[in-house]
């Protein structure tokens, strides 16, 4: 099947079987790298990325399903070579050691902040009418679908708190 995306700006056609995911799509066929493949069972987060606007695990779509998307990866989030205030904020915090799921966790926490600021409630919201604070408690349980083999929770915790205020 003949399918378009928007990646990270540019857009891109290409042929794909049905049976075949955004991430293997990015990175066999396209050779977009940013999103990793942790585990192929969308437990790991690795390869997340954001899809018009909202965080898909990449190894779980399948690239048919998305025909038309804009996929923003976390290469993709730097504005003209300035690093996303994320990612920055994790380069800063020290929010990563080996680096491999940084890319899927910096998207998430973008789409998260997203969410957070349309008003969207997470499983640890106690009061789900009022507005979202971004507590601690809400960040881990909205980041929870990502996980760090390094174990780099604190200073990952404390980017996103940073750019959350």
């Amino acid at each position: 099947m003949r399918i378009t995306w928007t990646v990270d700006g540019t857009e891109r056609e290409l042929d794909v079987e049905p049976r075949v995911t955004v991430l293997d799509a990015l990175r066999d066929r396209l050779g977009v790298v940013s999103p990793k493949k942790g585990c192929d069972h969308g437990q790991y987060g690795a390869c997340t990325v954001l899809v018009d606007g909202w965080r898909v695990t990449t190894c779980l779509s399948l690239a048919v399903a998305q025909d038309g998307a804009e996929i923003t990866t976390a290469a993709g989030l730097a504005d003209d070579g300035e690093l996303h205030p994320v990612a920055r904020a994790f380069v800063q915090h020290d929010g990563f050691q080996c680096g491999y799921c940084t890319p899927g966790q910096v998207c998430s926490a973008v789409g998260m902040l997203d969410e957070a600021e349309q008003g969207w409630p997470s499983h640890a919201t106690a009061d789900v009418a009022a507005e979202p604070a971004l507590t601690d408690d809400e960040i881990r349980e909205r980041m929870s679908g990502n996980l760090c083999r390094c174990g780099a929770y604190v200073n990952i915790l404390a980017a996103i708190r940073e750019v959350a205020t």
